[in-house]
């Protein structure tokens, strides 16, 4: 395939003043709109952002999966479940909703999270399990419509974790979240770059708010977990 000579895309540049100041304006309202949802996605997450020890205490804590290797949780979503085990330890909540994507037989995210979970002193009681977390739109949506989640605390790297706040608060659950901090190495960079592209998916999911991937039935795991500990 040729690439366009400059001189054909000289051609294309506007002659009059005009011209020019009106396709300065219209990349100028393109770029904000690009843009938008990604500052709705900060304004959002308003001051609800904290540390494993200022959050204040909620029945529930959320954790996104973030990918397995070689079947155990990769190095982020381990340092999500850390978290999650302080929020346990400290008492500020009483059950862990692990959701991620078990979409195939191999590959099993949520029961890898609850395995590490359980092995780092959580009570397997106490983990809840939703197989069908595929992305945050759906895990969201599905622990307030499948597992009755009303307030959480949500756990998530920085970068992700304001989305999480704005599309859990968009499916109706009262959250804070817990930033769990990471070295701004590639991984941290490419992650933020993806937030921001994922930005305008998380706006559209607000505004349509679609059925998750997968529904199914409601679930009474997190109520009989806290109803066994007295909550």
């Amino acid at each position: 395939m040729r690439m366009p000579s400059w001189r054909n895309v000289r051609r294309l540049w506007p002659r009059t003043r005009t011209g020019r100041r009106r396709l300065v304006q219209a990349t100028a309202a393109v770029c904000t709109l690009a843009v938008l949802p990604a500052v709705w996605v900060q304004v959002s997450a308003g001051g609800r952002v904290r540390t494993v020890a200022d959050v204040p205490a909620e029945p529930v804590a959320v954790v996104f999966g973030a990918g397995l290797w070689d079947g155990s949780p990769s190095p982020y979503l381990a340092h999500r479940l850390d978290a999650a085990v302080g929020l346990y330890r400290a008492g500020k909540i009483k059950v862990v909703l692990v959701t991620g994507d078990n979409s195939r037989t191999s590959y099993d995210e949520p029961a890898a999270m609850r395995t590490y979970l359980a092995a780092h002193g959580v009570p397997a009681a106490k983990v809840v399990v939703d197989d069908a977390g595929f992305d945050t739109w759906d895990s969201c949506s599905r622990a307030k419509r499948i597992f009755g989640v009303q307030r959480a605390i949500l756990v998530s790297q920085g970068y992700h974790v304001r989305r999480a706040l704005a599309l859990c608060a968009a499916a109706g659950i009262d959250a804070y979240g817990v930033g769990v901090d990471e070295p701004h190495d590639a991984t941290w960079w490419a992650g933020g770059a993806r937030e921001f592209l994922a930005a305008g998916k998380a706006a559209v999911d607000a505004v349509v708010r679609p059925d998750p991937r997968f529904l199914g039935r409601h679930e009474e795991g997190v109520a009989r977990a806290l109803a066994a500990d007295g909550g």
